[in-house]
């Protein structure tokens, strides 16, 4: 379908966008619709993503077939320890005839953007990204410059016990709405992708299947996605017991709680409904609360650490009374 003719079309309803996006993408990932259905939810919420694992499972396979079926413009930005803030976000360049400086954008002036193996590079380069990825701008020599819409970064990270990683800032963390792991695949699913995988880049093949503005007029209605009260107070009772776990240096931020309840509202939405239930907060509650708290004792392995930080958010909610 042309561009011109998608464009003509109304929105579609976000669960068929998210059931078109998992079939394309299930040719290519085989047997992770869980993990493509939470990066759309964060695509609807306004969100980004960080899929951390280990090398070789898809995570850059996974993004890049995710963004191949979103319309808009894409790039690619390999993160290597000498990339520069202005490799990211662009440069001003004097113009001669115009007596003026001008942006030469970077990459991050993109719709969907895919910041690859993003603990490469240094934590100066690797905040040139906070601005962008929160405000949806940049400033470059004190002038702003606006994002389009939609923009979502999709970043993938190896452990940080590999070498020529570094860990990535705590503001940094911050500004993902989710943290996904790829995993393994099952053996049945990873017998077909050995089998099937030949000489060629099979994402190169994905035609778009929504594009920008619809995506942009799904993104608008999840602000109108209903929250009983009652689900509200039973985030801020999460939220409060994070702060007062004595498990955890810091607890959950008011922009966690904002990004948990955001996240919910698209979950339901791309679930086909207008409401959220308490299942929607419950199965985003890992994803988008374990990397905004820091462990009171941090273990000598940071995937160990991870995974302590994933047991107290589970403790917290088996302590928390769900809303019936």
């Amino acid at each position: 379908m042309s561009a011109a003719r998608m464009k003509e079309l109304p929105a579609p309803h976000p669960a068929e966008v998210v059931s078109r996006i998992e079939q394309v993408v299930g040719r290519v990932i085989r047997g992770k619709p869980e993990v493509v259905r939470l990066t759309l939810t964060a695509l609807f919420a306004r969100g980004h993503v960080l899929i951390e694992d280990v090398p070789g499972v898809g995570k850059t396979t996974l993004a890049r077939a995710v963004a191949a079926c979103l319309g808009g413009t894409f790039r690619r930005i390999q993160f290597t320890s000498d990339l520069l803030p202005s490799d990211i976000v662009g440069v001003a360049v004097f113009d001669q005839e115009k007596r003026a400086f001008e942006l030469k954008p970077g990459p991050i002036f993109a719709n969907v953007v895919l910041a690859d193996e993003i603990n490469r590079t240094t934590p100066r380069t690797q905040s040139s990204l906070l601005e962008a990825m929160n405000e949806g701008q940049v400033s470059v020599d004190t002038k702003t410059h606006v994002l389009e819409d939609p923009f979502l970064v999709i970043a993938t990270q190896n452990p940080l016990e590999h070498f020529g990683t570094y860990p990535l800032p705590e503001s940094q963390m911050d500004r993902f709405l989710l943290r996904l792991g790829m995993g393994y695949p099952a053996p049945p699913d990873e017998r077909r992708v050995i089998a099937e995988r030949g000489g060629y880049d099979p994402v190169e093949g994905i035609q778009p299947v929504v594009d920008a503005e619809q995506v942009v007029a799904i993104q608008k209605q999840v602000d109108k996605v209903r929250v009983d009260a009652a689900l509200l107070d039973y985030v801020m009772a999460v939220v409060a017991e994070t702060r007062r776990s004595p498990f955890l240096a810091l607890g959950v931020s008011t922009r966690g709680a904002i990004s948990w309840y955001r996240s919910a509202q698209a979950q339901a939405l791309v679930a086909g409904r207008d409401y959220c239930i308490p299942d929607d907060f419950k199965k985003l509650a890992l994803p988008c609360l374990a990397h905004r708290v820091v462990m009171s004792a941090p273990q000598e392995s940071i995937s160990r650490t991870r995974e302590e930080a994933e047991q107290v958010i589970l403790e917290v909610l088996e302590r928390v009374a769900i809303p019936l």
